[in-house]
Parts: C-alpha cells; structure tokens; sequence
C-alpha cells in the first residue's frame, strides 16, 4: 500500500505527503474530507479525477477534518491510496427519508457480497439516513461476518444538509460504501467515548425514530432539564455536554446519542440516532480528561490486529466530541499518535456518527460521541 496526502487550504492545493514510488495514476480509492461550503464552492471532483484517473473517489462533508495530526475547519484533506494486493468495488445509494435505511443496507450488502470481502467502509448522508437500521441491515445481510466502519458525513455545528459522493461532487441523500477484497488486508478498529454516567437507568415510553418524547411517565425535556441544574440556561447548546447512554435490551451493550435539538413546545428531544420505543437510557456528562483517554483506548484497540504499525488510519470522531474539547480538540488526535506511532498516514474528519463494533466480538453498531478508527495494512 501506498498513499498520497493532498490538502486544499488558503485557496491552494498541496501536496503534503507521499509515499515513495506512489503513482497517482495507480491509485485505486481516494478519499476527499471537507467542510461543506467549501465542497459546494470549489468542486473538487473534476480536480481529483484528473489527478487520479483510475480511482474510485468517495468525497463527503465533514464537521471538522483530520489530518498532520491536527484538527482543521474550511479544508479539504485528500487521501490517495495505491492498494497493491487488494481490489476494491464501491456503490452508490440514494436516500430520500430515514424509513428507506433498512433497504439501503440490503442494497449495499447485495451489492459488494463476494469471495475474499474482508470490509466495508460506509460514508453515508447525516441529515436523513437512519444509521443505525442501516446498518442493523447491513450486519444482516452479511451474516455479521464482515467488519463494518465508517461514519455519517456532518455539517459544522449548523445541521443543515450533509454531502456524500461517489465518482461525482457530492450530493445530499446518498450513502457510499466500499468493499475491500482481499486475502492479504488486515483491518483493525476501536471506538471508545469516555463519558460519564450518572443518575438511574429509565425506559424510554414514547418515541418516534430519533425524536424522544417520555422517559418513563415524565415528559423528555422535563426530566432532563432536572437533571442539568444550572446549565438550563445554555439549553440547546448545553445539551451537548450531557448525551445520552442507551440500550436497546437489557442485555445490549449501551451505545450514546448526541442530542442535536429540542423542542419547548412538545417537550421533546431530537438525537443524532435512533431512540426505539421500550430501550434505557441514562443521562452522561463530560469528563475531558476520559475524553482524550478514550482516544488512546480506541487507537490501542485499532492497533492488535497487526504486528507492525498500520499503514493507513481513518479518524471518525463526532461533532459534540469537538464542541465540547474545545480547544483541547486536538489533544484527542495526538492521543492517537502517541499509540499508533508515527507509521501510519493519519486521515479522517468529525461526524454526525460513528461507525464501528464496540469490541472484537461485538456486532457493529451507529455510535454518537466516540472516537471511532479504522486501520488498514496490507501484509
């Protein structure tokens, strides 16, 4: 494996790593992470494809993109890969609503089913897509045999629209996934939050997809508003210091949900994912500390599949991570670094949800305020 790092900043492109012997007409997949208004300014794609004429070249909106183990905004950072014993086959979905997910999922997995599949790589739109049927149906359809990762694309912090494309300058309602084929590719991952909880777990009585209405017999807001005390006042924005921990069982492993508005009038809470009818959910508040903790975690977690350094990692870390660290942002990358060490090409971007297994032998899941990695090596 090869790869070349292009970033577009200050209204230039450049170069700012290569590997040696790269051939960028070789490249077979390209990865474009950037703001969103700069995507719709400048158009990249013609850019790319002329660069890279024999790649597949997925381009999505981010929330923030990674690169030089740094935390950028108003970038497009570039990621060329030269796959030398692994092929590739991408596709395509459009999304209309959150209800057309599940069949969404049974398309992609129809689509990249074959011999030697060893991943899926999934960009999908933020705004309408409902992550966590797609890939309850993803996981499905593949007889959970296949290691799913990725992450939904973002907006910043305004939650407007969200841009994801295949072969194209990206549009809103599309969902891209790649699979990598091949007998020769080791794959790691790790996701990790970090957050604290506290008060006692309830049953969620009345929901509709992402949008909370009861917590027991208690209306949403109400019963969270309790427990913010002080932070009242910051309310929306507040909100983002205190997600929420769910199970959909009791036996479940608890994923969190980013909680991305509210509603004064019916009482309500929206989330970045799915609250269903009858799952629990506990309130969680930030530790900075355990934040950047849970980086490392993730990065070590990503890294035990190999026995050198990765060759490539892709950081998929959630908008509220990033609203909330401040700018002690960057100290969760760093903290990635520091375990991987300095082989691997470092690439990602913040999101409106993570795509990842909690562990080894978990199936994978749509997570909210994780750092979520991705490694890839070919032996």
């Amino acid at each position: 494996m090869k790869t070349q790092q292009t970033v577009f900043t200050n209204n230039q492109w450049k170069t700012i790593s290569e590997n040696e012997g790269f051939v960028a007409s070789n490249a077979n997949w390209v990865l474009a992470f950037g703001e969103r208004i700069v995507l719709e300014t400048i158009k990249p794609f013609d850019y790319l494809k002329n660069l890279y004429p024999n790649a597949d070249i997925v381009i999505n909106s981010t929330s923030g993109e990674i690169y030089q183990d740094s935390v950028h905004d108003g970038s497009i950072i570039v990621t060329a890969i030269e796959f030398e014993k692994t092929s590739i086959k991408s596709v395509e979905i459009d999304i209309n609503s959150h209800y057309e997910s599940g069949i969404a999922g049974e398309k992609i997995a129809e689509a990249l089913t074959g011999d030697d599949l060893r991943t899926i790589f999934v960009i999908s739109d933020g705004a309408k897509v409902n992550g966590s049927e797609l890939i309850a149906s993803l996981n499905k359809k593949t007889d959970e045999r296949i290691l799913i990762s990725g992450g939904l694309a973002g907006d910043a912090a305004r939650f407007e629209k969200t841009l994801v494309g295949l072969n194209r300058n990206p549009e809103e309602g599309k969902i891209v996934a790649i699979g990598l084929y091949s007998k020769n590719l080791s794959v790691g991952h790790g996701t990790m939050g970090g957050w604290d909880g506290f008060g006692p777990e309830r049953e969620v009585t009345e929901s509709e997809y992402n949008i909370l209405y009861k917590i027991g017999d208690v209306a949403a807001l109400d019963l969270y508003k309790e427990y913010l005390g002080k932070y009242v006042e910051g309310l929306p924005g507040a909100a983002l210091l205190f997600p929420l921990s769910m199970r959909e069982t009791e036996d479940a492993e608890p994923v969190v949900r980013t909680i991305l508005s509210i509603d004064e009038e019916k009482k309500s809470m929206t989330f970045a994912g799915e609250l269903p009818k009858g799952s629990l959910v506990r309130f969680m508040k930030a530790n900075f500390d355990r934040l950047i903790d849970a980086s490392a975690k993730a990065a070590q977690d990503s890294i035990q599949p190999f026995e050198d350094s990765p060759e490539l990692a892709i950081l998929v870390s959630c908008v509220g991570r990033k609203l909330v660290l401040g700018q002690r942002t960057e100290e969760e990358v760093e903290a990635a670094r520091e375990i991987m060490g300095e082989e691997p090409v470092i690439t990602g971007f913040y999101s409106y949800g993570e795509i990842s297994p909690l562990n080894p032998n978990a199936r994978c899941g749509l997570h909210n305020q994780t750092m979520t990695i991705t490694t890839l090596s070919e032996n």
